[in-house]
C-alpha cells in the first residue's frame, strides 16, 4: 500500500518552496510593472473572481458546498466555455444575426458563419453541449482524465451530428454554395460524410455517422457495452417512478459519486439525485449481502465486536488544532472559510461517517445522505451505520420496505501489502514477507492443483468460497486520521522537536503514523513523548516504533475509532492465499499497512498462541481450523484436538479430519500427547529406513513408487497426512499432569518437524509456570494477542509491547526467524459459515477414529514387597545385571544407600531369581544375561514382558500391519510389536538420579 502523504507534509513543503521562490524573485528582478501588466492583471484577478464566484454557486446546488482546493479548481477555464455556449445559444437560438440591431447583428453574424460554417446544424446543439461540460468542470474539475474523456467523448459527437447533417441536407456537394453548406453539415459536415458517401452510398454514411454518434454518447457517459441495457432499464424505472431493477449495476452514477475534493471536510447533508442514486446502490450491496447471510444459521457468536459494558462512553477529546498556527493544518484560513471547527480526534460519529476510498473500486464513495444517527440508539459493540446506510434506510421508508439492519458481516476487508506464505514442496523453502498486490474480493478460493484419492473411491470435494462471507471494502483514510495528523504535529511544535509528520498508513484497526526527524535531532525525543502523544489523542493504546522496519522513520501505532472487521473469506481469496496451494496454509488477518496476511503452519513449526480472556485467542483458533477445513482433504491434514473448556472445539465434532473424538478429558489429552509421541516416532522410522529426511520428500516418493514395502511384507504403504495438534487451554493440562505434558511437547516440539506433526498450544494464562521455558525454547513461532500486563508480554514474545494492544483481535505475529513481530488483525469467522463448512466436510466423508489414542494404560501389578522401592529396585537390577556381579557393598557405594537398604534389595533379587543366594562375604551369582534386562525389569513393573526388539520400519507400530489393519490409513491402529527404550542412568556413578533428586 502506497504511503499517503499528509496536509502537514504537503502544506510545509508548499510553503517553503513558495518563500524561496519568492526570495529568488525579490533578488533578481525589481518588483516594477508598468501600467498594462497591472491591467492585464487585474483584468484576469476581476475574471478568476467573477469565475470563482460562479463556480461556488453551481457547487452549492445540491452539495451546499463551495469550498474546494485552489489547486484543483478550473473555474475561469469553465467560465470561457460557459459563456461560449451562452453566446452560441443566443445567436443560434434567437438569431440575433437576424435582429437588425447595429453592431449585434454584425458581430452575431460573424459568429454563426464561423460556428454554423464548420458544424452546420450542429450548431444549434453545441450550446448544450459547451454549457454542460462547463457545469461539469465547475463541480468536478478533478480527476482530469474524466473531463478529458467527456471532451474528447463531446468532440467525436459533434462531428459525427455534422457528418449527419451533412447527409440529411441533401449530401452538398463542394461546387455548390455555401449557404448549402451552412444549411447541412458545414465544413466538418462535408469533411466527414463526404469521402464516406462517395465509397459507401450516402445512406450508409448516415448510418455510420449515426453509430459513431451513438458511441460518443456511450464515451461521454462512461458507459460499458455489457451495461447498456441496465443503464436503459434504471433509467426507464426513473422516468415511470418504479423502484429500480436489481439486476442493475454499483457503477450506475460513478461520476456524480465523484466528490473526491471533499475527502478531508466535514460531510455534509445531501438530498439531490446523486444522493438517492447513492442510497440505491447501497441499498443493493446490503440487500445481496443479507441474501447472502440469509442462507446461514444465526448464532450469538456472529457479533464480532462484543462488549460486557452496557452503554460503554466514548470518551471523545476535542483537538482545536486548526486554530493554533503551524504546520499541521495544511491550508490557510482563506481556504476553509466557515467551516473550521474543532474535530475529535476519536468521534465515532464522524469517524464512521467520513468516506475513505475503496481500494479495489476506482470509484469514489458518496457524500449522500443525512447525518447520522445519535450514539445513545446503538447497543455498545455494534457498528455505527455509514452515511451511505442511512440514506438507504430512508429510501426503504420512503418506497414502503422494510429496514435491514447490519450485522457483523457488514464490516470492511482491505487490500494489502505484506503477507507471510509458506511454499509447497519437498524443498523446504519459505516465501516469507513476500509483497503481494491485493485479489479482488469476488474472487473465489481456487481449487487445489493436487488433491488426493480418497480410500474406498470417495469423491471428496472442498467446500465453495460462498461459505465464508465477503467483506465490504477498506477505508484509506477518514476524518479522523486528519484530525490526529494536525493532532500529533501540534504536539511536536508544543515540546520544540524538529520532526513531522510524512504520512500514515491505515490498517483495519490502527494506524501507523511516520514521523521523520530533522537532522541532528534525537529519536529520544519522540519517543519520550508516549505519554503526551497519548493525551493530546485521547488513547491510552498507543504504540510507538523506533523505527519502522526498513524505513527511516518513528511509526506511531494508534487504533482508529471506525476499526474494520477482517473476515476470513477475504483472506482466503486474497493473492497471497491464492498463490499457495499448501494444504497447512492459514488464513491469519491483515497488518498494520491493510495487506492480507497468511501462515503456513508447515513452515512455523510449532506455534503458541497466548492472551487474556476476550481478546480474540478463540477466534484466531476458528480461523486457523476453517482454513485448513476450506483447503485440505482429510487425507492431508489430520487433527487432534484438546478442548479442556468444552465448548471451545464442539463445532468440528465429527468432522473427518479429526483422528480422535474431541479430547476433554485433561488426563486423557495427557495420553493423546503421548500417543503422539509414538507416531512420531513411527514416521521417523519409515524416513530413517527409506532414507528419506522429511515426510514430504517420503510422500512423493511413496506416490512416484519409489517407495515400496519389503519383500513378504503385507504392509500397504501410502502418504503420510500432515498431523496437527490444537491445545486450547494448555493450563488445564499442566495443572493436572504438568510433568507428563511438558515432557510429551518438549519431545513433540524438537523433532516433530520432519514427520510432519506440528502443534498449536493456545492458553489464556500466559504464565511461567504453564508457559515453561522448555516449551519456550521449542515453539519459535507466537502469536500474542492483548495480555493483562507487561510480565506475560515477555512471557509470550521474550519482549513487552502485548500490553498495548486493544483487543478483540489485535494481535502481535511472530514467526519463526523474524526478529520483531509484526502488528496484525485477526480474521474473524462467523459461527453460521463455521456451522456451513463443518457440515460441508462431514456430508463428504465419515470420520474414522482410532481408539488407541487415549486409550487407558494398563494397571501396574507390582508386588507389594516392593513398596515404595520400586525405582532404586529397578536401578539395582540394572546395575547388577550388567555388571554381571552381586555385591552388596557395590550397591551401597553405587546407589548410596544403606547396608540395611542395600541388604533389602538383594533380597528382593534373589526371590526374582535375578541372583543367587547369598555365599557368605563372596559375591552372589547373577543369574540373568543382559540380553534378558528389558524382559526383567517389565516383569518386575508389573508389565507385559516383550518378545523381541524390532529394529527397522518397515513393520513398526502404526504404519506396519496387515493390509487389512493400516493399509487402509497411514494413521491406522498398531499390529506389530513395539520397540522398548530405556536409559542406563546406573552406569554413572556420580549420577543424580542415584539420590533420587529428579524423581525420575
Amino acid at each position: 500500500m502506497a504511503t499517503r502523504t499528509s496536509p502537514a507534509r504537503k502544506g510545509a513543503s508548499t510553503s517553503r518552496g513558495s518563500t524561496t521562490s519568492k526570495a529568488k524573485k525579490g533578488t533578481s528582478k525589481p518588483p516594477t510593472t508598468g501600467f498594462g501588466e497591472r491591467a492585464v492583471e487585474a483584468l484576469v484577478g476581476t475574471w478568476l473572481w467573477f469565475a470563482h464566484l460562479i463556480g461556488g454557486a453551481v457547487r452549492r446546488i445540491g452539495t451546499l458546498r463551495t469550498d474546494l482546493d485552489p489547486e484543483d479548481r478550473r473555474d475561469g477555464g469553465a467560465l470561457v466555455v460557459l459563456c461560449a455556449g451562452l453566446v452560441i445559444a443566443l445567436v443560434e437560438w434567437w438569431s440575433l444575426y437576424d435582429a437588425g440591431i447595429p453592431g449585434v447583428s454584425t458581430v452575431a453574424s460573424g459568429v454563426h458563419w464561423l460556428v454554423a460554417g464548420l458544424i452546420g446544424w450542429a450548431a444549434l446543439v453545441l450550446p448544450l453541449a459547451l454549457i454542460g461540460f462547463a457545469l461539469h468542470v465547475f463541480r468536478r474539475p478533478v480527476p482530469t482524465t474524466t473531463n478529458n474523456r467527456i471532451a474528447l467523448g463531446s468532440a467525436v459527437a459533434v462531428l459525427a451530428g455534422s457528418g449527419l447533417a451533412h447527409v440529411i441536407g441533401g449530401a452538398p456537394g463542394v461546387t455548390e454554395s455555401f449557404q448549402a453548406r451552412l444549411t447541412a453539415g458545414g465544413a466538418f459536415g462535408y469533411l466527414v460524410a463526404g469521402p464516406l458517401g462517395s465509397v459507401i452510398t450516402p445512406l450508409g454514411a448516415g448510418v455510420l455517422c449515426a453509430a459513431v454518434l451513438a458511441l460518443s454518447v456511450l464515451i461521454i457517459t462512461g458507459t460499458p457495452f455489457a451495461q447498456i441495457g441496465p443503464r436503459l432499464a434504471h433509467t426507464w424505472d426513473v422516468m415511470v417512478g418504479a423502484q429500480p431493477r436489481e439486476h442493475h449495476t454499483d457503477r450506475l452514477g460513478a461520476e456524480e459519486h465523484d466528490r473526491s475534493y471533499l475527502d478531508d471536510r466535514d460531510p455534509q447533508p445531501v438530498n439531490d439525485r446523486a444522493a438517492r442514486r447513492a442510497a440505491r446502490k447501497q441499498a443493493k450491496r446490503e440487500k445481496q449481502e443479507a441474501a447472502e447471510r440469509a442462507r446461514l444459521d444465526r448464532y450469538d457468536g456472529d457479533e464480532a465486536f462484543e462488549t460486557a459494558v452496557i452503554g460503554e462512553p466514548t470518551d471523545e477529546v476535542p483537538v482545536v488544532a486548526d486554530q493554533r498556527t503551524g504546520r499541521a493544518g495544511g491550508r490557510s484560513s482563506t481556504d476553509s472559510g466557515s467551516n473550521r471547527h474543532a474535530v475529535p480526534v476519536f468521534d465515532i460519529e464522524s469517524g464512521d461517517e467520513a468516506r475513505g476510498s475503496s481500494r479495489h473500486d476506482d470509484e469514489s464513495t458518496p457524500s449522500a445522505a443525512p447525518a447520522a444517527a445519535p450514539a445513545s440508539s446503538l447497543r455498545p459493540g455494534q457498528k455505527r451505520p455509514t452515511r451511505d446506510q442511512l440514506a438507504a434506510q430512508e429510501l426503504r421508508r420512503e418506497q414502503g420496505l422494510e429496514a435491514s439492519t447490519s450485522g457483523a458481516a457488514d464490516t470492511a476487508a482491505g487490500s494489502g501489502a505484506a503477507a507471510l506464505i509458506g511454499d509447497d514442496g519437498a524443498d523446504g523453502e519459505a516465501l516469507s514477507g513476500q509483497v503481494v498486490a491485493p485479489a479482488a474480493q469476488s474472487t473465489p478460493i481456487p481449487e487445489r492443483t493436487e488433491q488426493l484419492q480418497l480410500d474406498g473411491d470417495v469423491a471428496y470435494s472442498l467446500p465453495s468460497s460462498s461459505s465464508l462471507i465477503q467483506g465490504a471494502p477498506a477505508k484509506e483514510r477518514s476524518e479522523a486520521n486528519d484530525a490526529v495528523v494536525r493532532a500529533l504535529t501540534e504536539t511536536l511544535q508544543q515540546f520544540k522537536v524538529d520532526a513531522e509528520v510524512t504520512g500514515f498508513s491505515r490498517g483495519p484497526t490502527v494506524t501507523r503514523y511516520e514521523i521523520e526527524l530533522a537532522p541532528g535531532t534525537k529519536v529520544e525525543k519522540v519517543t519520550a513523548l508516549s505519554k503526551n502523544i497519548s493525551y493530546a489523542v485521547a488513547s491510552s493504546d498507543v504504540r510507538i516504533l523506533s523505527p519502522i522496519p526498513g524505513k527511516s522513520a518513528i511509526g506511531i501505532e494508534i487504533p482508529n475509532t471506525d476499526r474494520e472487521t477482517v473476515v476470513l473469506g477475504d483472506v482466503l481469496r486474497s493473492q497471497a492465499a491464492r498463490k499457495n496451494d499448501h494444504p497447512m496454509v492459514m488464513g491469519v488477518g491483515k497488518d498494520v499497512e491493510g495487506g492480507f496476511v497468511v501462515a503456513n503452519l508447515a513452515k512455523m513449526p510449532h506455534m503458541l498462541v497466548a492472551g487474556a480472556t476476550g481478546a480474540g485467542k478463540s477466534s484466531f483458533v476458528n480461523s486457523m481450523i476453517v482454513s485448513l477445513l476450506m483447503r485440505a482433504t482429510p487425507d492431508e491434514v489430520r487433527m487432534v484436538m484438546v478442548d479442556p473448556k468444552r465448548v471451545e472445539l464442539t463445532a468440528y465434532e465429527g468432522v473427518p479430519h479429526l483422528i480422535t473424538p474431541i479430547i476433554t478429558n485433561p488426563k486423557k489429552a495427557a495420553e493423546a500427547l503421548q500417543w503422539v509421541v509414538r507416531e512420531m516416532d513411527a514416521r521417523y522410522d519409515d524416513l530413517s529406513h527409506y532414507g528419506y529426511k522429511h515426510i514430504d520428500d517420503f510422500n512423493k516418493g511413496v506416490r512416484n513408487g519409489k517407495v515400496q514395502p519389503e519383500p513378504g511384507s503385507k504392509r500397504k504403504i501410502k502418504p503420510y497426512p500432515y498431523l496437527l495438534v490444537i491445545v486450547d487451554e494448555l493450563a488445564d493440562l499442566m495443572m493436572v499432569a504438568p510433568r507428563d505434558v511438558e515432557d510429551a511437547i518438549v519431545r513433540i516440539t524438537q523433532l516433530a518437524r520432519a514427520a510432519g506433526i506440528h502443534l498449536v498450544l493456545a492458553t489464556q494464562r500466559p504464565s511461567v509456570d504453564v508457559v515453561t521455558g522448555l516449551i519456550k525454547a521449542n515453539v519459535p513461532s507466537r502469536m500474542a494477542f492483548a495480555t493483562s500486563s507487561v510480565t506475560d508480554s515477555r512471557v509470550v514474545l521474550d519482549q513487552p509491547g502485548a500490553e498495548k494492544l486493544i483487543g478483540q483481535g489485535d494481535a502481535l505475529f511472530l514467526p519463526m526467524g523474524a526478529s520483531k513481530p509484526m502488528r496484525v488483525q485477526g480474521a474473524w469467522v462467523a459461527e453460521s459459515e463455521i456451522h456451513e463448512v463443518v457440515e460441508h466436510v462431514k456430508s463428504q466423508m465419515k470420520a474414522n477414529y482410532r481408539e488407541d489414542v487415549v486409550q487407558e494404560a494398563p494397571k501396574k501389578e507390582i508386588d507389594e514387597d516392593i513398596g515404595d522401592d520400586l525405582d532404586v529396585l529397578l536401578q539395582a537390577v540394572e546395575l547388577v545385571v550388567t555388571t554381571q556381579f552381586g555385591s552388596t557393598s557395590m550397591l551401597q557405594r553405587k546407589l548410596r544407600v544403606g547396608f540395611a537398604k542395600a541388604g533389602r534389595l538383594m533380597d528382593l533379587m534373589e526371590s526374582r531369581g535375578v541372583v543367587g543366594p547369598s555365599e557368605g562375604s563372596k559375591a552372589r551369582d547373577v543369574l540373568v544375561r543382559p540380553d534378558d534386562l528389558a524382559a526383567t525389569l517389565a516383569v518386575i513393573r508389573g508389565e507385559e514382558p516383550p518378545t523381541a526388539v524390532v529394529v527397522g520400519a518397515q513393520e513398526h507400530a502404526g504404519t506396519g500391519g496387515t493390509a487389512g489393519d493400516s493399509g487402509t490409513d497411514p494413521l491406522a491402529e498398531p499390529t506389530g510389536p513395539a520397540a522398548t527404550d530405556y536409559y542406563d542412568d546406573a552406569e554413572e556413578p556420580e549420577s543424580e538420579d542415584a539420590w533420587q533428586l529428579t524423581g525420575r
